[in-house]
């Protein structure tokens, strides 16, 4: 929990110093909140989940993986997906 203060501490001190967007504001606020993924092929909507935390993204992969709220399982999808933070 300490550690956890001190992390957003220093984050909210860095966006201070190099100035606040509401991009840089919403993405710490969205920290490990849940979200909705919709990926798509084209127009087809091919996968439609919720996380129950943070996704990840790799630096090295157009891909996600999280744990979906449904089946409590990890899933990982690739390609066109859009990700909205529910809670934050």
């Amino acid at each position: 929990m300490k550690k956890s203060i001190i992390l957003i501490i220093s984050l909210f001190s860095v966006l201070i110093i190099t100035g606040c967007t509401d991009r840089s504001i919403a993405k710490l606020q969205a920290y490990g909140g849940s979200a909705t993924i919709e990926c798509y092929s084209g127009a087809m909507l091919i996968y439609k989940g919720e996380s129950t935390g943070k996704i990840i993204s790799e630096e090295s992969s157009d891909g996600y993986s999280f744990v979906d709220k449904e089946t409590n399982k990890l899933v990982e999808v690739s390609g066109n997906c859009v990700i909205r933070y529910t809670e934050y």
